[in-house]
């Protein structure tokens, strides 16, 4: 077969320079795509060229000069010609290009014209042409790929180029030509072509759309492989006693939700069936879905089985064991928790205790994938949040049982289309109804000028004995970003906002102890603002918090931006979340947008 060492010009060093670029066999170079496209089609003469327009102009070097108008400053001026036209390339602190640029050569720039001090182009990119590349490259849509080490441009649009004259045609076609015709398909092999070597932007669209499907359709198969494998698993037969399941759902204070009813419902069929539970349950922060993985956790001890719940942070962890225990020891049933920051003699008396079946149910974190952890009967694995988990960990706790079900818990919205595309190889369940006397969190966008505002709201909920949080970006001063950090934001707030309330502080960096304390200490009302980072992200369930302040809320993304906002609104209080954000992106700006609808 063919060896990247078969190509010209391809020897020890570049070799290694293509590995750092993923690239190590042809198949591997086919593959690269490019990052954008050059639009040479538009090189214009210069006259036509107009003020403030982008373009992309090719000329001969004429003669250069180097203006040093103030210190830390330097002009590279490059006079280029074009038949009688004359135009200046304009490179800001670059003088060291200077000598690349000889009189006589031949350089295409890409920048935007500028006629304020005569007929200028500031140059965004540019590249040396030899004198026979002068006509080549003028038209056409050019691929820009990522580069590395001595790799340029030119030399791996020559790699490809050749590898594609010589090798496309072995390239296996997946579809058969009814296929392509019915969804407007190119040939694998030209759609390839025309991924690296577009004749137009049509041709490119199409060989885009095409290599998409073809990504997708390889994807939903693996998927459809992968369920079709779980499906004939022979896993464990859940006895179908109810006796302590029940138990648990009329201990409860309140009443659980149809939607969560119907989800338990779909869990116990799964659970007493002989094959291996896969099941999603997507539900809105607040939904109930905590409850929901509990009674399958109670299900699996009843019939002698350990049930074990991961969750991504050690705040959620040590939460939901306070939460879950209270609950638990009713039933007599033993609940531990495993996290990385436990002593070792703790940490011991808990592996002997998971190992020896006497922990029943096993609350931790990453800790519960260490390789000294091991359990007696693991019957049923939970993740919370699984998308703060990878696939590897996810396996490496299933792999602690022997087929052990599997169940996991998500609150980011995904519409139910795309969740079966994502998931397809899981059942989903959906909670779809919030606990009757939940309000909607009310959302609001406001610049940073309005802050005093939020802290008029914020001193408002106080005096009626409700919480808030304030989130940062950072936990300290950041040299290369202007944002907002904890640390400092605590103290101001502490010393000149709200001299008379309690100020807490917690992020990643806070020792657990610490952590421990001043969460409990908002826990009880004793703190009246919390400050911190995304370190309660996830989980954290503080039902007298009714005001959620995000500040530069356009570093975070959607799914962070819903998280956060459901720490509060978790009981029958009025609850408000403020993003507070002078966003300058588009796309940032939609993320506010589609926040506060």
């Amino acid at each position: 077969s063919a060896q990247l060492t078969d190509l010209p010009g391809v020897g020890p060093k570049r070799i290694k320079d293509l590995a750092k670029l993923g690239i190590r066999d042809i198949e591997d170079l086919i593959y690269y795509f490019p990052k954008r496209y050059e639009d040479r089609t538009v090189t214009r003469d210069f006259y036509k060229l107009e003020h403030a327009s982008q373009a992309t102009i090719i000329g001969e070097v004429i003669k250069t000069e180097v203006l040093s108008p103030r210190p830390r400053l330097n002009i590279l001026r490059v006079h280029l010609a074009h038949g009688k036209d004359t135009i200046i390339a304009v490179f800001f602190n670059q003088r060291f290009l200077q000598k690349n640029f000889k009189p006589g050569k031949i350089i295409l720039v890409s920048g935007k014209v500028d006629f304020k001090f005569g007929k200028q182009i500031i140059v965004s990119d540019y590249e040396i042409l030899s004198k026979d590349e002068k006509t080549q490259n003028l038209g056409g849509i050019i691929p820009i790929y990522p580069l590395t080490g001595s790799i340029n441009q030119k030399l791996l649009r020559k790699l490809i180029g050749d590898t594609l004259k010589n090798y496309i045609q072995l390239l296996e076609e997946i579809l058969p030509l009814n296929l392509q015709k019915l969804y407007n398909l190119l040939p694998l092999n030209i759609a390839i072509k025309e991924i690296h070597f577009p004749q137009n932007w049509l041709s490119l669209k199409r060989a885009r759309y095409t290599l998409v499907f073809y990504e997708l359709l390889i994807f939903h198969l693996g998927i459809k492989s992968s369920r079709n494998l779980i499906k004939v698993q022979k896993g464990i037969e859940h006895e179908k006693n109810n006796y302590l399941t029940q138990k648990f759902i009329e201990s409860l204070p309140f009443k659980l939700t149809k939607a969560q009813l119907r989800t338990i419902k779909e869990i116990e069929d799964d659970m007493e069936s002989p094959q291996v539970m896969y099941r999603l349950i997507q539900g809105d922060v607040g939904s109930g879905k905590t409850m929901v993985a509990l009674w399958a956790l109670i299900k699996a001890v009843s019939g002698g089985y350990q049930g074990a719940l991961m969750v991504p942070t050690e705040i959620l962890a040590e939460q939901h064991y306070l939460n879950l225990k209270e609950i638990l020891d009713k039933l007599n049933i033993e609940t531990i928790l495993l996290t990385g920051s436990i002593s070792k003699k703790d940490k011991e008396e808990k592996l002997n205790k998971i190992l020896s079946g006497k922990g029943q149910i096993i609350i931790g974190t990453h800790a519960l994938i260490q390789e000294d952890v091991s359990f007696h009967n693991l019957g049923l694995i939970i993740i919370d949040e699984q998308h703060r988990f990878g696939v590897k960990q996810r396996l490496a706790l299933q792999e602690k049982g022997v087929q052990p079900d599997v169940l996991v818990m998500t609150a980011t919205p995904i519409p139910r289309t795309l969740a079966l595309s994502l998931y397809g190889d899981m059942d989903i369940s959906i909670i779809d109804e919030l606990p009757p006397g939940r309000k909607t969190i009310k959302t609001y966008h406001i610049t940073e000028n309005r802050k005093n505002e939020v802290y008029s709201l914020i001193r408002k909920e106080i005096k009626k004995g409700q919480q808030a949080y304030i989130i940062c970006p950072l936990v300290d001063e950041s040299d290369k970003l202007d944002l907002i950090n904890a640390t400092e934001t605590a103290r101001i707030l502490a010393t000149e906002v709200f001299p008379d309330y309690k100020v807490g502080l917690i992020h990643g960096q806070v020792k657990k102890e610490e952590k421990e304390i001043v969460m409990e200490s908002f826990r009880k009302g004793e703190l009246n603002i919390l400050v911190a980072t995304t370190v309660v992200e996830v989980g954290v369930n503080i039902p007298n918090a009714t005001v959620m302040v995000i500040l530069n809320a356009e570093r975070f993304g959607l799914a962070q931006l819903h998280q956060l906002r459901g720490r509060v609104g978790r009981g029958a209080l009025e609850s408000f979340c403020i993003l507070v954000s002078n966003a300058k992106t588009q796309e940032a700006r939609s993320r506010m947008e589609i926040m506060t609808k």
